[in-house]
């Protein structure tokens, strides 16, 4: 009797034994699976108003972002690029298409793109690289809380309009007939016609404003400026034809030595006088951490909207020899960037 309990005992041992190992190996088949299995591919769109050629700097700047966050393109992420080609009717149709694709999240850049994206999806997370207003043009519903689907970056105000006129000023101090090249069809310019308009009264300074809709009419826009004879010109940021048409309008002005001051540094590279205002590839960078938030599970209604803290002014001292243009030296010093 002992001898046969023993081995019952021993049967028993063995089937539990088995029925563990059994286990175990199911367990670890299913691992197995599990890490076998395609991690899937984040398709992310991207939505620029200008063309390629204008805006490489900025698709760059947001792969170093991603990268630097330990995204890799083609394996983690896929970016479907469009672009408008700075005719911004085009954009609607763009960012449909984007959402066609079933893109995870939508980054794009300037309130022309921003609402062109915002029209054909409510649910889509889209960030911003850079809006001029994006509570005034009904993006989101404050910095602190967007309260829906955008959020991202802001980087410009209509009070940066009227403290660059005055570095302007301040740097070129004969001059007396200010050009405000501005596209009214972009829906924060009216802000920044206005605030550069009362700074200039306030400087005693003869504002022209002169109107550059499309692409197309540049040509008509730059002679405009020549008729009035204005000692010097001064554009706003965020406009997306201004921007795509930059090296035509350096190059104007340093034909006319028409000293010039932009909001955007890329001007500048391009040979533009002086620029002040944040850094557009810095903002793009920086656009990778709210992809990286959203991916993570955080809500664009619940990420605040970024502001620069800092604006930088940045002159080209080459420009302002060729165009017979002395910079003081206490403006210099001011400068964060000079371009010799």
């Amino acid at each position: 009797m002992r001898d046969k309990s023993t081995h019952e005992r021993c049967v028993m041992k063995k089937g539990a034994l088995l029925t563990i190992l059994t286990a175990v190996m199911l367990l670890a088949v299913a691992v197995i699976a599990e890490a076998q299995q395609p991690t899937k591919v984040i398709r992310i769109g991207i939505l620029l108003p200008g063309t390629e050629a204008t805006t490489v700097h900025l698709t760059a700047a947001f792969r170093q972002g991603l990268h630097e966050l330990g995204y890799k393109e083609g394996q983690d992420i896929i970016l479907e690029r469009r672009y408008g080609e700075s005719k911004l009717g085009g954009l609607s149709d763009l960012a449909a298409e984007l959402v066609q694709l079933k893109v995870d999240i939508i980054v794009t850049t300037t309130d022309p793109a921003i609402q062109a994206a915002k029209q054909h999806s409510e649910t889509i997370p889209i960030v911003m690289g850079n809006s001029s207003d994006p509570v005034g043009n009904g993006f989101i519903v404050s910095l602190a809380r967007p309260g829906g689907n955008i959020t991202g970056l802001t980087a410009t105000s209509p009070e940066l309009n009227g403290k660059r006129l005055e570095l302007f000023k301040e740097a070129i101090p004969k001059i007396s007939r200010v050009a405000f090249l501005w596209n009214p069809d972009v829906a924060a310019a009216t802000l920044d016609h206005k605030e550069t308009e009362t700074v200039a009264r306030l400087l005693k300074l003869h504002f022209q404003s002169v109107e550059l809709r499309r692409v197309e009419d540049i040509d008509s826009a730059l002679a405009a400026l020549t008729k009035e004879h204005a000692d010097a010109l001064i554009l706003p940021g965020g406009n997306p034809v201004l921007y795509s048409s930059r090296n035509r309008i350096v190059e104007f002005a340093a034909k006319r030595q028409l000293p010039a001051m932009y909001a955007n540094e890329e001007f500048v590279a391009a040979g533009g006088l002086m620029s002040y205002g944040a850094n557009t590839a810095d903002l793009f960078r920086r656009a990778a951490t709210y992809v990286d938030k959203i991916l993570k599970g955080r809500k664009p209604a619940d990420l605040p909207v970024e502001a620069p803290t800092k604006f930088e002014f940045v002159i080209n001292l080459k420009t302002a020899k060729q165009i017979g243009i002395t910079i003081p030296q206490s403006v210099l010093y001011r400068a964060d960037k000079v371009i010799k």
